[in-house]
C-alpha cells in the first residue's frame, strides 16, 4: 500500500516538517520506493514535484525538504506499486482542470473488477488510481455544474467514495484549492495544531521543531496522513468510513458511520 499526507491551513504554511518524515518512509524506513509526488496550491495555481524513484533517496525530494513552500493546501504521497509499471506517468498526485480550477488527487488502496466509464477525463497511466480521479471528476461533470453548491458537490463526491470502498480499500485525498476532501475507507489519521503551539518529534527522522517559534497566534495547522508522522503528538484517528472536508484548517463537514 501507499502512504497519504495532506495539510490545510488558515494562513500560507510550509510542509517541510510533515514532509521530512513522510519521505523517510519512501524507501528507508517503509516499503514505498516506487515514485512519489507533492501538490501545493498556490492561488489558483499549484507547483507540483514529482519522481519515479524512492523519496528517501531523491534529491528532489530533498529540495522540497529543505525549501519552505508556502501553501493553504498541499496533498502528498508516497508509492508502494501494485497496480501500473513504476513509472514517472503513475506517480500520484494527478491533476485535472475543472471548472478553471485544478483538482488534485491521490489515492491509498486497490479496488476489484473496477471498470472506469467512458468520458471527458482519461488517465495517462496505467494505475487504478488514476483511472478512478478520471471516472470521479467524469461523474462530477455530468451531475454538477461550476454553480453547483459546495454541499451539493461534496453529496457527489461521498457517494463515488462509498461506492468505490465497496469494492475494496479507497483511502482518498482530493482538493480543489478551496477545500479538501479525505475519505477513510481503512486507515487515516490527522492532527490540528493551533495555539499555544509546542514541540514535536518525527517518528522517522531525527528531528524535532518547536512550533511556537515557527508560527503566529493566529495560525491553524491540520495534517492528515496515514500514519501519525510524530511520536509525542495526539493523534484523531478516523474510523472506515468516516470523511471530512477541511477548508482553512477547519473541519467544515463530516460524517462518520454510526455504530
Amino acid at each position: 500500500m501507499c502512504e497519504l499526507l495532506a495539510m490545510s491551513a488558515n494562513t500560507p504554511t510550509d510542509l517541510c516538517f510533515s514532509f521530512t518524515g513522510l519521505t523517510r518512509r519512501g524507501g528507508e524506513t517503509g516499503p514505498h520506493k516506487d515514485g512519489w509526488g507533492v501538490a501545493f496550491y498556490e492561488g489558483k495555481g499549484v507547483r507540483c514535484f514529482h519522481d519515479a524513484g524512492a523519496s528517501a533517496s531523491s534529491r528532489i525530494a530533498e529540495v522540497v525538504q529543505t525549501h519552505p513552500i508556502k501553501s493553504e493546501v498541499a496533498i502528498c504521497h508516497i508509492r508502494q506499486a501494485n497496480v501500473g509499471a513504476v513509472s514517472l506517468a503513475n506517480t500520484h498526485p494527478f491533476t485535472r482542470e475543472l471548472w478553471g480550477r485544478y483538482w488534485v488527487f491521490a489515492h491509498n488502496g486497490q479496488l476489484s473488477g473496477f471498470s472506469p466509464q467512458p468520458g471527458f477525463y482519461e488517465p495517462v497511466g496505467d494505475t487504478d488510481s488514476e483511472a478512478l480521479f478520471c471516472d470521479m471528476l467524469n461523474h462530477l461533470r455530468r451531475h454538477c455544474d461550476r454553480h453547483a453548491a459546495t454541499e451539493d458537490v461534496i453529496r457527489q463526491l461521498v457517494q463515488l467514495a462509498g461506492s468505490y470502498a465497496r469494492r475494496g480499500v479507497f483511502n482518498l485525498l482530493l482538493s480543489n484549492g478551496d477545500w479538501l476532501f479525505t475519505y477513510c475507507s481503512t486507515k487515516m489519521a490527522c492532527i490540528t495544531r493551533r495555539a499555544p503551539f509546542g514541540p514535536a518529534r518525527l517518528k522517522d527522522a531525527d528531528m524535532v521543531v518547536d512550533f511556537e517559534s515557527e508560527t503566529t497566534p493566529d495560525d491553524i495547522v491540520s495534517v492528515i496522513v496515514t500514519e501519525p508522522l510524530t511520536s509525542d503528538e495526539i493523534w484523531d484517528i478516523y474510523r472506515p468510513g468516516e470523511w471530512r472536508l477541511w477548508r482553512r484548517g477547519e473541519v467544515v463537514m463530516a460524517q462518520a458511520p454510526t455504530e
